[in-house]
């Protein structure tokens, strides 16, 4: 069991879930999230003040899968996020210890479905 956890932009997010539906993935959580990485923000200027945003809006996605489901929703999240520019995000993969169900009382890989 692995938890994926992936930083991309909040544009990409529709063709994100439409690529991860493709590849039968259909459980994630979604939140938003402000952060930066190479991209290092910018500076706009509002009524003559220069103002720098070094804090930039991402969509963080976090998804439980099971041993088979890795690299499929791997390459759904790089496919639907690619853009090629600087900025495109980050996936990250991390072991899960343990995930249970709540109604059923379930453990393991029964309990990510």
């Amino acid at each position: 069991m692995k938890l994926i956890v992936a930083m991309i932009q909040p544009h990409k997010l529709p063709d994100v879930k439409k690529a991860l539906y493709e590849a039968e993935v259909y459980k994630m959580t979604v939140t938003n999230a402000l952060g930066c990485g190479q991209q290092k923000g910018f500076t706009e200027t509002y009524r003559g003040v220069i103002h720098e945003v070094n804090l930039l809006k991402k969509v963080r996605l976090e998804i439980a899968v099971n041993e088979h489901f890795i690299q499929p929703t791997i390459d759904a999240i790089i496919k639907g996020a690619r853009t090629g520019n600087i900025g495109d995000g980050k996936i990250f993969v991390i072991d899960l210890g343990e995930c249970i169900r709540i109604r059923t009382g379930e453990t393991g890989s029964k309990a990510i479905g």
